[in-house]
């Protein structure tokens, strides 16, 4: 690979400056805070939290928030796999079964993760008629979110997500859905406004 010329090197670092002042507006100070100081200089959350006056779980949590919205698509760009799970919750909601057939692919999966599982959603279903059949009319508290950056959806209570739906979108389709309830996947749950960003 070439090495690029002084003012090539001036402009490509221009282009990354601007890039990353453009990820980085989008954090609050907290979490801008804890995702330079814990992901770029491996500061322990016990520090990052004297420094932000919070607990250390709050200072995970501002971290994990910023490494979601970080990895979400900005607005404009990747938004066909926001709009596919919006409208399958929108049909499920609805109990739109021809709707929801529509928007899944043939082999889709849904799999609960162990805590999920203990709090009530299934193990494992799969095919499109069943997992059609399983959210048809269902999904009326699901509230929509990034889920590690990803479209998804999750359920709260009191205020708290319990459980995460974390969708996995290809062609159109809804290939995946799996429910997280662990703690290290709910602290990665950000709430996303008004059903997306754009």
């Amino acid at each position: 690979m070439p090495i690029p010329t002084p003012p090539r090197r001036w402009a490509l670092a221009e282009s990354v400056g601007s890039a990353l002042h453009l990820v980085l507006d989008r954090l609050s100070p907290a979490e801008r805070v804890a995702l330079v100081l814990h992901d770029s200089f491996a500061v322990d959350f016990a520090t990052i939290a004297g420094i932000l006056d919070c607990t250390p779980a709050a200072a995970r949590k501002h971290a994990s928030r910023a490494r979601s919205k970080v990895a979400a698509p900005p607005g404009g760009q990747g938004t066909a796999d926001w709009d596919v799970v919006d409208a399958f919750l929108a049909a499920a909601r609805d109990g739109e079964f021809s709707r929801l057939l529509g928007l899944l692919a043939p082999d889709v999966v849904v799999a609960g993760d162990p805590v999920a599982v203990g709090l009530g959603t299934p193990a494992r279903i799969e095919g499109r008629d069943a997992v059609a059949e399983f959210f048809n009319g269902a999904a009326a508290a699901a509230l929509p979110v990034f889920v590690h950056g990803r479209p998804g959806a999750a359920w709260f209570d009191r205020g708290v997500a319990r459980v995460a739906f974390d969708f996995r979108v290809s062609g159109g389709l809804v290939t995946r859905i799996d429910f997280r309830a662990q703690p290290e996947a709910l602290e990665t749950i950000n709430r996303r406004r008004g059903g997306d960003l754009r």
